[in-house]
């Protein structure tokens, strides 16, 4: 599996979640709506989710193995960081 695309809108207002992020994999697949949140710990990403019947959220798509979530996380967090010098795309 190989992210062959990453577009980062960044967030201007106030609060925790910094920029919405959609990643395309090896050209074929595309996941929307990936949060960059900035946590106690630094930044790190939340996948899509929705709300559930039971009031909690739950991934709508969502990589299957630790290693897997760090290599996505690191390559959008690594895109994430170059956006911040550039002024377009801001929300």
């Amino acid at each position: 599996m190989k992210i062959t695309d990453v577009r980062v809108r960044k967030i201007t207002r106030e609060g925790k979640m910094k920029a919405i992020v959609s990643i395309t994999i090896d050209n074929e697949f595309v996941v929307h709506d990936i949060k960059v949140i900035e946590g106690e710990k630094g930044l790190f990403i939340a996948m899509p989710s929705k709300k559930a019947t039971d009031g909690e959220y739950r991934d709508i798509a969502h990589p299957i193995n630790q290693s897997t979530r760090e290599s996505i996380q690191n390559i959008i967090l690594e895109h994430y960081e170059k956006a911040l010098s550039e002024p377009d795309d801001v929300i």
